[in-house]
């Protein structure tokens, strides 16, 4: 629906249908006064001009630098447990992506992956920081990866935990890339899902389907970021946009050490992608975590910083 037709139907809206217009007209981006007051690790919580965009990020810990980047759809709260752990030994930098939690949305052609790596490496310029180590989850360790092909950062190692590493398949890539398109340049999509996420049991499905079992607290934050429009907007803009190819082709290539943690139980990205990658990348490690989902690392993080802090040692990021 265009604009200019939104414009026309509003005169025979009834009063019935008022509180479904106002939701589907939406609540924009998530709010730090608003949706930030019981944000996990809220004090290390800071704002951040980079790139021309507003960034929100966590900084906690000491020792060597690990960015830890955040998937689709989600923020800075899928760390809320494993950045603590991780800060006894690292110095845990974790923002939230482009359009995604509290930092703010870029223009349309940004919100490709190359573009989202870009931005990620201007708030990386001005914390004038060298990360050791990456750690990125589904989309977030594409993200990671691109950082590396591009040249600019040079950590040691990449952790992928069920990283969305490699393109879709068959016929499916012809249908979805337009579908996901068309619904992100509607603005009328992301409102609507947003007003439906007001629903509790929408969000505990939506969890459900990938395959993990997660607290009432983190479906909690799940819920406060999928209610908000603009977040739904920029999540359906990023998969619109997204680009593996170049990915799966510098595979071979990729200079930092990758370990490869996946869930088991994963619903989202099948655990046997992993078991692919791990053939294609020279001295990659595959580690699964038994009856766990694609937010593995939300649902056993004392696990998951066990299995990061060895690795760290193993490739000398950490000593022994």
């Amino acid at each position: 629906m265009t604009r200019m037709a939104i414009e026309m139907s509003e005169p025979v809206i009834t009063t019935e249908d008022t509180s479904l217009w106002q939701a589907l007209l939406g609540d924009g981006a998530p709010n730090w006064q608003r949706d930030g007051t019981n944000w996990p690790n809220r004090a290390a919580s800071r704002f951040i001009e980079a790139g021309g965009l507003r960034f929100h990020v966590q900084i906690m810990g000491k020792g060597p630098v690990a960015l830890l980047l955040h998937g689709t759809g989600a923020a800075t709260h899928s760390w809320r447990d494993l950045a603590p752990a991780l800060a006894a030994d690292f110095t845990v930098v974790a923002p939230d992506l482009p359009g995604h939690g509290f930092t703010e949305a870029p223009v349309w052609p940004r919100m490709s992956l190359p573009g989202m790596a870009g931005a990620v490496a201007s708030l990386i310029g001005v914390l004038d920081i060298a990360p050791a180590l990456i750690v990125g989850h589904s989309a977030g360790a594409a993200i990671g990866i691109d950082l590396c092909r591009s040249g600019q950062v040079a950590p040691s190692g990449l952790v992928s935990l069920n990283g969305a590493l490699l393109p879709y398949r068959g016929n499916l890539t012809k249908v979805f890339s337009p579908i996901a398109k068309m619904f992100a340049m509607n603005p009328l999509v992301p409102r609507l899902f947003a007003w439906r996420a007001k629903n509790p049991s929408i969000v505990r499905r939506l969890l459900a389907g990938t395959g993990s079992t997660i607290d009432s607290a983190g479906e909690a934050h799940y819920a406060t970021l999928v209610r908000r429009s603009g977040h739904a907007a920029a999540a359906l803009t990023m998969m619109a946009n997204w680009d593996l190819d170049p990915i799966e082709a510098n595979l071979p290539n990729l200079a930092p050490r990758l370990l490869l943690v996946t869930g088991a139980n994963d619903r989202s990205i099948p655990p046997r992608e992993a078991e692919r990658i791990a053939r294609i990348v020279p001295g990659a490690r595959l580690v699964s975590m038994p009856g766990l989902g694609h937010l593995a690392h939300e649902e056993a993080p004392a696990e998951t910083a066990a299995i990061i802090a060895e690795f760290a040692r193993e490739i000398g990021v950490l000593g022994a």
